[in-house]
């Protein structure tokens, strides 16, 4: 589903992706762990070609991410979730889901926005797979930000992708609500067969909901492997020999979150 080989990138004299090898098979839900500055997005950018890789090969659902010519076709395979949800306020949840399909349609229908019965249907389910429907003709500005993002999720499903890319989908997120909203995500791809690419900070939420689990450090890939084997010796690699730095950061503030109650809501 995704193969990637001696990818590299860089800003300028700045090397960020360092000859990343990866393989990911169809299905499969991954979560990507580093610090930051580590690569995460920028690998996810360029699987979906929002940023042009320096050298190597990028095969993502079929499609060679590094060729320009392939970009329309792999943007239709391919959905993107982001950390900022990335949703239009003023429209309604059912609007911003139907976002999700105007790559699928004609060129003046996505202009106008005009939309078939079925597509109205398929933007219908997805928000009934994130239990969302009963909010279908709020304003989506009238959301909690997990509301916010489960709309993300639902947007990205009425494309039918062959794959996701969530790029730190609950960073934004109190504990409680990051966990349900990784639920809705893991649960609604999973039933569908859809493949995910999912960069997180928080390790708990990377042991919980990954089926595997990759770990970047200075642009390389530093652990591969199953939630289990994610042990003090591979955080120490992933935190650059620092297991009481970032990745026990989060566990601590997030602690702190929970029991003051504050944070951004489901």
């Amino acid at each position: 589903m995704i193969r990637v080989a001696q990818l590299t990138k860089g800003y300028g004299d700045n090397p960020v992706l360092r000859g990343i090898d990866l393989r990911i098979e169809a299905g499969e839900f991954v979560v990507i762990l580093g610090q930051s500055g580590a690569g995460k997005s920028t690998l996810l950018r360029c699987m979906n070609r929002l940023a042009q890789a320096d050298s190597g090969t990028l095969q993502v659902a079929g499609v060679d991410a590094l060729l320009p010519r392939d970009q329309r076709e792999l943007r239709r395979r391919v959905a993107m979730i982001f950390q900022h949800h990335n949703v239009v306020p003023r429209l309604s949840v059912l609007k911003n889901v139907l976002t999700g399909r105007l790559g699928c349609v004609g060129t003046l229908a996505s202009v106008l926005q005009l939309f078939s019965r079925e597509d109205i249907a398929l933007a219908r389910e997805c928000l009934r797979r994130v239990e969302l429907e009963h909010k279908a003709e709020a304003r989506t500005d009238s959301l909690s930000g997990g509301q916010m993002q489960r709309v993300g999720i639902a947007r990205a499903l009425a494309q039918r992708p062959q794959v996701i890319l969530a790029d730190e989908p609950v960073a934004s997120l109190d504990p409680k609500t990051a966990q349900l909203v990784m639920h809705y995500l893991r649960e609604a791809t999973r039933t569908l067969g859809i493949t995910v690419v999912c960069n997180l900070h928080q390790v708990d939420l990377a042991r919980e909901f990954g089926d595997r689990i990759v770990g970047l450090a200075n642009g390389r890939v530093v652990f591969d492997g199953s939630a289990g084997e994610l042990d003090e010796s591979a955080l120490q690699r992933i935190y650059q020999q620092r297991p009481s730095g970032e990745a026990t950061a989060y566990q601590a503030a997030a602690r702190a979150v929970y029991t003051s109650g504050t944070g951004v809501g489901a």
